[in-house]
């Protein structure tokens, strides 16, 4: 079960998916609508289309944060018919268009062992590609509002997008934030990850509401913070590849765990090197 809509915001409304705690934002204007991620199979979409409708008439557009499975395998329910528009960054738009048989594999591989069913159903699930590409600041007008989606630079992956609702104070940082977990670091851009970040901290204030990818809404004072836990990595990450150090060494002294602060080491390793 989807779940249901809470009201953030002017306006703005978040619903959070129980299996694998995503949050989906609702802007809702004067006769239209704005839906941030589609979440991970057609069965969980269908569901969120009527969370939308419980909510607003409104016909809706679609932004995609980015490629992974659980923030935009749902497009093609909820895009293909009637045909929406769904923006995200260009290379979001190249991994749905053009790999979505690796798309499905990889996220076959990350849910098989702990979500079988799951696993299952995200081998049959249709993928639609974007329809508008971002690459570093679009201005959408939602049926009167101004909401702003924007790139601030490479971080969890190489096509964040987030969504910046400035009337209502909201702003939609997809997986660049995390609450529920430590940040994801497989495909990430850990030494660029702290200035995303900083970037996105640039358009909020004291009381501004942030939707991370995942978990309970934060503030600006919670992004802060793990802004310096990012940075703090990246300097680790840096001294460590200059001191010749493995990985190893690097990830227990870091923060968010050994476990990701492995793979966030690897990673920064293979920036360093020209590989990632």
């Amino acid at each position: 079960m989807t779940g249901h809509f809470v009201e953030v915001g002017a306006g703005v409304h978040v619903l959070r998916e129980p299996l694998l705690d995503v949050n989906v934002t609702l802007v809702v204007g004067d006769g239209a609508a704005l839906l941030v991620d589609t979440l991970s199979t057609a069965a969980q979409a269908t569901a969120l289309a009527t969370a939308v409708r419980a909510v607003t008439p409104h016909p809706w557009t679609l932004v995609n944060t980015h490629h992974h499975f659980d923030h935009c395998f749902g497009n093609a329910t909820l895009a293909a018919d009637p045909p929406r528009p769904v923006y995200a960054h260009p290379l979001t738009a190249e991994w749905l268009r053009d790999r979505p048989d690796e798309l499905r594999r990889l996220a076959y591989e990350e849910m098989h062992t702990e979500q079988p069913a799951l696993a299952a159903e995200l081998t049959r699930t249709p993928l639609l590609a974007p329809t508008h590409t971002v690459h570093t600041e679009t201005t959408l007008d939602v049926g009167g509002r101004r909401v702003v989606l924007h790139h601030p630079g490479r971080g969890h992956t190489a096509g964040d997008l987030v969504v910046h609702v400035p009337d209502a104070d909201v702003l939609v940082a997809g997986d660049l934030v995390e609450q529920s977990g430590p940040p994801a670091f497989e495909e990430s851009y850990p030494l660029q990850w702290p200035e995303a970040v900083a970037a996105l901290l640039r358009l909020t204030g004291p009381a501004t509401a942030i939707v991370p990818g995942h978990g309970d809404l934060v503030d600006a004072a919670f992004v802060q913070a793990q802004h310096d836990q990012l940075a703090g990595l990246a300097w680790l990450i840096r001294a460590g590849h200059t001191a010749g150090a493995p990985p190893e060494r690097v990830a227990a002294e870091a923060p968010f765990g050994a476990r990701a602060a492995l793979v966030a080491a690897r990673r920064g390793y293979a920036e360093l090197d020209g590989t990632a």
